[in-house]
């Protein structure tokens, strides 16, 4: 039993001091006065232990009594996670609310699963069995869309003694007793416990192959993340950043969702929880929660568990990355996160950097983004585990340290632009200020798996959108009146694609996921409107004539007209462009 403790000598905020050798040891859990509030030891000198508290300090005086834990911060994974909302060092908040209302009181107690809950089970292994770490001893279905498979913890091996028949049993109850190589017999429970800090072992990681799709179009096909892959999403106040999260996290092809509030407003959380629990998911029928886990870490909730709740959803995702699943974590936003570290630093008074961020902003950073990727995990399985963060700079400024740091270690750089927000075209994302390094890794999967044109047309369109992007420098300078007919072709096509392939309404049912082969078709079709009205304008014949003709705006309907399963359709609208091909030069000849 762990009976270490120290008296407090100081507080400043979440930050407390204990005077003279305590024995606790660095990233230990501890628990503060009376109420027996949470916090972590995040200092250590002969004379004096500094500790971070995860609750709020206030009423707290020096004198009282500090007592460790025994371990570091950790999170309990059993089935039960999903469709559950856990605030940032997993206590849940519905438990909470039914114990002390809206707000968190503190130095509640609750325990992070239910574990009076029994749950079917189906064992997998045994006896006489030899088991590694991170071996799959049995199963359980944790929700309609997701079964949940307990495994062995990571750094425990031996050999199968006895195991209870299938049935159904809560997360404490031993399920089967391993005899580890020491001859020790151990009961391994659902349940086992993992340091947020830590990253879980894995086998091998892979290098990014197979595209995260997310039925967006400007990012599945002008800027695409894979799966195992980091993203950011960068963006002024009002540019779209939480809705673009959330239209990755409806539509993409992961099998789960961690989605962590960080520091933002209630009412936006208010609005995930309320519009996740009404969505069904569109691969399985089943409600959108059932493979969803929603960390609420609100603005109003203490610095350091703001700092903690990265970490703890990161650890979620990489447990059930280990059954073989494909995760993707929204971290919203990693600015409210880069704020608590800097509050953080500040009251322990380090050497502020840039703006006033500490100097190890960047290695945080980095640990965070580099936790994810495709891995072989330690059973034989594969799995992902996929970071897209939003960053929100102080008045919109890309140059502000979070943002240029994020750029160093994220490969996908979508860039939200005020101007397009403000011009109601979403996906803000503006396609000259973002990129994916991405596309090479991921061409191979293209042209297998859509067309070997794919990544041809992807190009093609973006080379339209840089040279429109010349020309309306002219264009502001002398109008458009002078250009050549073929400049005005440029501008009407790229036009074309602004309007009816990169801008996407999340409210219209065909519109708001899109089809890898949709949007290729749709592509096409763009293309193959550019070469015919090429050839016209090579012929001599006028834009003003050809804008006559409306096609240009029946091309962008497309998104709206053509159902998403009726892909046999875009055969009509290129018999449309020839017909129209025709009218020109009957109409000129």
């Amino acid at each position: 039993m762990v009976n270490r403790t120290g008296k407090i000598y100081g507080i400043n905020g979440p930050v407390i001091y204990l005077k003279g050798n305590t024995g606790f040891a660095m990233s230990e859990m501890v628990y503060v006065g009376g109420e027996r509030l949470v916090g972590e030891v995040i200092a250590l000198d002969k004379d004096r232990t500094t500790i971070q508290v995860y609750e709020e300090t206030s009423g707290l005086r020096p004198g009282e009594t500090v007592e460790a834990s025994g371990g570091p911060v950790s999170v309990l994974l059993a089935p039960g996670i999903l469709d559950n909302i856990f605030d940032g060092i997993e206590r849940p908040l519905e438990k909470i609310s039914e114990s002390g209302g809206a707000f968190i009181t503190k130095g509640v107690s609750v325990d992070s699963l239910d574990e009076m809950k029994r749950w079917e089970t189906h064992i997998t292994v045994r006896e006489g069995d030899y088991l590694h770490g991170g071996d799959i001893f049995a199963e359980v279905p944790e929700t309609r869309a997701i079964v949940h498979k307990c495994m062995v913890p990571p750094d425990l091996e031996g050999t199968v003694v006895s195991v209870v028949p299938d049935g159904s049993y809560t997360i404490t109850e031993p399920l089967l007793t391993l005899r580890t190589g020491s001859g020790e017999e151990r009961g391994i429970p659902m349940a086992q416990r993992w340091p947020i800090r830590k990253a879980r072992p894995v086998s091998q990681r892979f290098a990014a192959s197979v595209p995260l799709v997310t039925g967006q179009r400007i990012i599945d096909t002008m800027f695409p993340i894979a799966k195992g892959g980091t993203a950011a999403i960068p963006g002024g106040f009002g540019t779209g950043k939480t809705m673009t999260q959330h239209q990755i996290a409806k539509w993409s092809d992961a099998d789960i969702i961690i989605y962590i509030g960080c520091g933002e407003r209630g009412n936006e959380m208010t609005q995930v929880l309320e519009e996740f629990g009404e969505l069904t998911d569109p691969r399985t029928g089943n409600p959108l929660m059932d493979r969803t886990t929603l960390i609420a870490n609100t603005s109003n909730m203490p610095v350091a568990a703001r700092e903690a709740s990265i970490y703890t959803g990161l650890t979620l995702a990489e447990y059930y990355r280990d059954m073989g699943y494909d995760v993707a974590i929204m971290a919203d936003s990693t600015s409210r996160w880069a704020e608590a570290l800097r509050e953080l630093s500040g009251r322990l008074e380090e050497m502020p950097a840039e703006e006033g961020f500490p100097a190890y902003l960047a290695s945080r950073l980095s640990a965070f983004y580099e936790r994810a990727g495709m891995m072989h995990n330690l059973n034989g399985t594969d799995g992902s585990v996929s970071i897209i963060g939003a960053v929100s700079p102080q008045g919109g400024d890309f140059s502000e340290p979070v943002t240029q740091n994020t750029k160093r270690f994220v490969r996908c750089f979508w860039g939200l632009d005020k101007s397009l927000a403000y011009a109601r075209h979403f996906p803000a994302i503006h396609w000259l200020s973002s990129y994916s390094e991405y596309l090479t890794d991921l061409a191979p999967w293209y042209q297998d798996n859509v067309s070997p044109k794919f990544i041809d047309y992807r190009n093609r369109l973006m080379a339209l959108l840089n040279q429109e992007s010349s020309l309306l420098e002219i264009v502001k300078l002398i109008g458009s009146d002078v250009l050549p007919d073929d400049q005005k072709l440029i501008l009407e096509i790229a036009r074309v694609i602004r309007l009816g392939f990169l801008q996407q309404n999340a409210f219209h049912k065909d519109d708001t996921c899109v089809s890898m082969e949709k949007q290729f078709l749709m592509m096409d079709t763009i293309l193959y409107l550019y070469k015919q009205a090429r050839a016209l304008v090579t012929m001599g014949h006028p834009m003003s004539v050809l804008k006559s003709e409306n096609i240009f705006e029946r091309v962008i309907a497309i998104k709206y007209d053509v159902p998403n399963d009726r892909l046999e359709m875009f055969a009509q609208y290129r018999r449309d462009i020839d017909s129209f091909y025709q009218r020109v030069l009957e109409k000129n000849a």
